[in-house]
């Protein structure tokens, strides 16, 4: 199963995440189990039209993923998708 991590920062908001195995083979699927573990989560993560968010980042395996609109972007059994808060400020 792909393995879920996510930044320090998000646990700001949700104290309890953790590394985490998500069955899913599309990143929109992977939310959707995520959310399941941390209710709300993806409410944080995507908008209304259930895109990705402009101050959240995922990446698969280290590369950004390419559909952040429908968040069709593949996932294989051992891939690492890591979930990620972008920051900004001066």
């Amino acid at each position: 199963m792909p393995l879920v991590q996510f930044t320090s920062n998000l646990k700001r908001f949700y104290p309890s995440l953790k590394e985490t195995e998500i069955e899913a083979k599309t990143i929109d699927e992977l939310i959707d189990q995520v959310n399941d573990h941390y209710p709300g989560l993806k409410n944080y993560l995507t908008d209304d039209q259930k895109s990705l968010r402009h101050h959240v980042n995922i990446f698969i395996n280290g590369s950004m993923i390419k559909d952040r609109r429908k968040l069709k972007d593949e996932i294989q059994k051992n891939d690492q998708v890591y979930i990620m808060q972008a920051l900004s400020g001066g």
